[in-house]
């Protein structure tokens, strides 16, 4: 489930910022007989910075004696969101003998996982470069929408199809330390520049890329931010999965923020309850609220054979609800199970449970942030709006 979960695309201004101050070789010129078919994208390698101190170690080891709540969790229900991971650790050295054993435990029988996980792991606190051990976790979910295949009536609102013009490039295949870095624009001559931002697609719609037609401008931006959701369509009785197919590499900004930022909204009342009330009292202004966001997300239909089984995450597996999480990639292996001790939404009541680091996103980034998947329907809906809790993280690895 992508968007500002798994979305990792990199922007125009984050590459200039990336590699300002590197040093080139001079450039040979093309000889006039062999021109050039590639496009002109033109990167120095990247020098990495001087003098600056090294930040705190991301991860400190720690015993399961430090983990609240670890003797109180049920871990049977996290158990088949960690087999699901193993489907794809597996095939990892580092992680191939603890999956291996996990095939030998019995998913019934609670002491028995909890004894598997104390046996093949070791916690690990996640802090960040400051030395903070508590970050922001949030929640997403997956949401229903209404649609049609035509445009007609109250379906207004297109949900596109990526682009044949948007061009991706992988830094990481240039580059190893900009590994799951993109750049995302387009094709003018034989220059990449950057895509079109939301605001340019609402004044220039891309016509004949409609994937669905939807009755809401807010709930579409909405499915944006989670990165998938469910679509009935309304002339058949069908309902489909929507899911993240591409985005136009622009950086994903936080309307919420915004708000606060103008002086709409108090900083400790932003939720996405709140920002909808917002929109409603402010129809007018609507769209310069969501222009404020240039990222763009663009779609695929999927079936929906299975109503019960969760949309697809960045590690290729279901996602779980309540067990499965979108983290930072580039700092938590993705597939890891890991334990996250929060509250529960706009209360201090605990939460602690083991979860699975199955997805990412665009805003999902540092050592000590996560993003829990609340699932389908109205409560996780709920749930997923007015959670922005603090909280803390440990990572489990094979030892």
């Amino acid at each position: 489930m992508q968007s500002i979960r798994r979305s990792v695309a990199a922007s125009f201004t984050l590459v200039a910022l990336l590699l300002a101050g590197c040093g080139t070789e001079p450039q040979k010129p093309v000889p006039a007989s062999e021109p050039s078919k590639q496009p002109d994208i033109v990167m120095p390698p990247p020098v990495g910075p001087v003098g600056i101190p090294a930040p705190v170690p991301a991860m400190t080891p720690v015993s399961f004696d430090a983990l609240p709540g670890w003797l109180q969790d049920d871990l049977r229900q996290a158990w088949p969101a960690f087999m699901s991971s193993c489907r794809v650790l597996a095939k990892k050295p580092e992680w191939a003998a603890a999956c291996a054993a996990a095939g030998r435990i019995d998913a019934r029988d609670n002491t028995a996982i909890r004894s598997y996980f104390e046996t093949y792991f070791v916690p690990n606190q996640m802090r960040a470069p400051d030395g903070a051990d508590t970050g922001l976790i949030t929640g997403y979910y997956e949401p229903m929408l209404r649609g049609s295949r035509k445009r007609g009536g109250v379906f207004q609102t297109p949900l596109y199809r990526v682009p044949e013009d948007l061009v991706t490039v992988d830094l990481g295949s240039v580059y190893p330390n900009l590994k799951n870095m993109r750049l995302r624009g387009r094709l003018v001559g034989r220059t990449v520049v950057p895509y079109s931002t939301r605001a340019e697609i609402e004044r220039a719609p891309l016509k004949g890329k409609e994937l669905v037609w939807v009755d809401d401008p807010v709930e579409a931006f909405f499915l944006e931010v989670q990165g998938s959701g469910r679509v009935r369509i309304d002339d058949t009785g069908e309902t489909v999965r929507i899911a993240f197919a591409d985005q136009n590499g622009h950086p994903y900004k936080v309307i919420g923020r915004w708000l606060v930022e103008q002086g709409e909204l108090p900083a400790d009342g932003v939720s996405a309850q709140s920002i909808k009330a917002w929109i409603a009292a402010n129809p007018a202004r609507r769209q310069e609220l969501l222009n404020v966001n240039p990222s763009y997300i663009f779609f695929k239909e999927e079936r929906l054979p299975d109503a019960s089984v969760g949309p697809k995450g960045a590690l290729g597996v279901p996602l779980t609800p309540e067990r499965s999480v979108a983290v930072d990639p580039s700092i938590v292996p993705l597939g890891a199970p890991l334990f996250l001790a929060t509250t529960h939404p706009a209360t201090e009541a605990p939460l602690q449970r083991l979860m699975l680091a199955q997805d990412t996103g665009g805003a999902i980034r540092g050592p000590v942030r996560a993003d829990f998947f609340f699932g389908f329907g109205g409560n996780a809906a709920e749930y997923a709006g007015r959670m922005k809790q603090r909280g803390s993280v440990w990572v489990l690895l094979p030892k």
